[in-house]
């Protein structure tokens, strides 16, 4: 479970409330056609702009935002270095049977027990990065989306609660409804775009850079063990992934 989104989500709209609390009532600050302007309407429009089948993955992708679960890279490479040692001394059908946490490292290894070439391990290998790393994104890109239709929406409902409200100036009772649409679907997209769209989209982001540097690392170590490269060769290669005062740290 990722804490800071969790977090930061609960806090930002707990704050949100308190303040309409203090405002009055939370009742003044609900009302259907707002939330049938922005939030269906956001959805459909965004709709328009990606195939279903992204839109609807984009959904599931969201829940990374919250439960994403890789191996750390000091996992990893503590995991590359006792294969690259079996490696060394017994030979790569020596890793047959070994037990790998981390899929990616896993279906690399396997193929060097198959007896595939560097060419083909690599290609392989990238392609499945890329893919994964494309996903990430192709779902922020979906709630980056949905961050700029919100607030269009939430103008849409502005205008068309103005229309309502200067159309009927001679009836007072429909001024207040009138304005309120006017108000809170601008308030609701705003709210859709900066508490939950955009936030997500970046968060999104931040999980395929993970990825991307996770299955890297992996990447190369299979690549180094097919070699025979020395095993603390290794592990100082894939120590140049980590932060620099990690990666000293580390070494010291």
């Amino acid at each position: 479970m990722d804490l800071a989104t969790l977090i930061g989500m609960l806090g930002a709209f707990g704050i949100i409330v308190f303040a309409m609390v203090l405002g009055g009532s939370l009742s003044m600050f609900a009302d259907v056609p707002s939330v049938l302007i922005v939030l269906v309407g956001s959805v459909l429009v965004c709709l328009m702009k990606f195939p279903i089948g992204t839109f609807l993955t984009a959904g599931k992708t969201a829940a990374k935002t919250f439960t994403f679960k890789l191996d750390s890279p000091e996992e990893l490479i503590a995991s590359v270095v006792e294969l690259a040692d079996a490696a060394r001394k017994g030979g790569l059908l020596s890793l047959e049977g070994k037990e790998i946490s981390n899929d990616f490292l896993k279906m690399g290894i396997g193929m060097l027990i198959d007896g595939h070439d560097a060419d083909v391990v690599r290609t392989v290998m990238t392609k499945d990065k890329n893919m994964a790393v494309d996903r990430h994104k192709t779902g922020a890109s979906v709630w980056g989306s949905l961050g700029d239709i919100g607030p269009a929406m939430g103008m849409i409902g502005t205008l068309i609660g103005l229309v309502a409200m200067l159309s009927n100036m001679d009836d007072p009772k429909s001024i207040g409804p009138a304005m309120a649409v006017a108000l809170l679907t601008t308030l609701y997209g705003a709210m859709l775009a900066n508490m939950v769209a955009i936030p997500f989209a970046d968060k999104l982001k931040v999980r395929a850079g993970e990825e991307e540097m996770i299955k890297s690392m992996a990447m190369d170590a299979v690549l180094a063990i097919q070699a025979g490269q020395n095993p603390r060769v290794i592990e100082g290669v894939l120590r140049t992934y980590l932060p620099e005062g990690k990666r000293s740290t580390e070494e010291e």
